[in-house]
C-alpha cells in the first residue's frame, strides 16, 4: 500500500469531474489510496505528463507516443466515441482560404487531427481552449478548432461550422475517434495500477446510476454552468469506451498513435 496520496491531474471539464466525483468526493471505497487533485486545461495536462509530474493525469490521445517510456494508459477513463470530435470553425459568411487557424494546444489530439485531415492549413497555433471562440470570432485568425463545450454554443456566436474532425476520421478509418485517455505513472507497478483502474472504473459505475449528485462538483469547475450544455457534454465523451476501451477504442488509440502497447 502507497504510504502518500497519489498526484491526480484532470481537466475541468464536465466529462472528467463527472467520472472522478466519486473518488474526488468520497462517495466509494477507494481501496484505502488518496489523491490530491488538480485541474488543468488539455494541454497544461499533456505539458504535465512530458514532465512526469503528477502520478495520474487525462492526456490526449495524440501525446501517448511522447510520454509512453513513463506512463501507461488505464482501461477506463477514456473520451473515446462517434460523434464527438473537434469541431473546425470560422466565422459566418468567410469564403477565402483557411490558412492560420487557432488548436487548444501541440499535443492534443484536436491539432494531430487538423494536420492529418487538412495537411494544407499553413499555420496551426495554440491557445487556451476555451479562448478559441472568441478570437476567431474577433477575425485574429481563419479559423479554430473547438473543444469540451466550446462545441455545443459556438452556434450562438458569428460562427460556422467548416468541418467536424471526428466525422472526417470515422469516414475515413471507420472506428471511434480516440480523444483523451488516463494514464498512470509506469514506476507505481502493477498492484497499483490495478488498483487504480478498479476505482477509476468503481467511479464512472456510480456516476452513471446516479447522474445529478455530482453536479455541484461538475458546476463549480465547468465553463459553462446551462445544465442542457452539461447534459450532453457528458452523454458525448463518457460512454461504454469510458468504463472499458475493449478492443474497438484500442484499435481506434492504435490507428491515431502507432503504439502497440500502451
Amino acid at each position: 500500500m502507497l504510504d502518500r496520496p497519489l498526484k491526480l491531474s484532470i481537466s475541468p471539464c464536465p466529462n472528467d469531474t463527472f467520472m472522478f466525483d466519486a473518488i474526488v468526493n468520497g462517495r466509494i471505497d477507494c481501496e484505502g489510496l488518496s489523491f490530491e487533485v488538480e485541474y488543468h486545461d488539455i494541454e497544461e495536462l499533456n505539458c504535465g505528463v512530458e514532465a512526469c509530474a503528477p502520478d495520474i493525469s487525462k492526456i490526449s490521445c495524440a501525446v501517448l507516443p511522447v510520454i509512453k517510456q513513463h506512463y501507461r494508459l488505464l482501461d477506463s477513463g477514456a473520451a473515446l466515441g462517434r460523434g464527438n470530435g473537434p469541431l473546425l470553425v470560422r466565422r459566418k459568411g468567410e469564403q477565402g482560404v483557411i490558412r492560420r487557424i487557432f488548436v487548444p494546444g501541440e499535443h492534443t489530439t484536436a491539432n494531430a487531427l487538423v494536420g492529418r485531415l487538412f495537411p494544407e492549413i499553413e499555420s496551426r497555433e495554440p491557445m487556451l481552449f476555451s479562448e478559441i471562440a472568441a478570437a476567431v470570432e474577433r477575425g485574429e485568425a481563419d479559423a479554430g478548432v473547438l473543444i469540451h463545450e466550446g462545441r455545443f454554443v459556438y452556434e450562438r456566436r458569428n460562427l460556422e461550422l467548416v468541418a467536424d474532425l471526428g466525422l472526417e476520421w470515422e469516414r475515413q478509418t471507420g472506428l471511434p475517434l480516440p480523444l483523451g485517455g488516463i494514464v498512470i505513472k509506469r514506476e507505481l507497478g502493477d498492484d497499483v495500477r490495478a488498483m487504480v483502474e478498479r476505482v477509476l472504473r468503481r467511479s464512472i459505475e456510480y456516476a452513471f446510476a446516479n447522474p445529478m449528485l455530482s453536479r455541484d462538483y461538475v458546476k463549480a469547475h465547468a465553463q459553462e454552468l446551462e445544465d442542457d450544455v452539461i447534459d450532453k457534454h457528458i452523454a458525448l465523451f463518457v460512454n461504454d469506451f469510458s468504463l472499458s476501451l475493449g478492443e474497438q477504442g484500442r484499435e481506434a488509440i492504435t490507428l491515431l498513435t502507432g503504439l502497440e502497447e500502451m
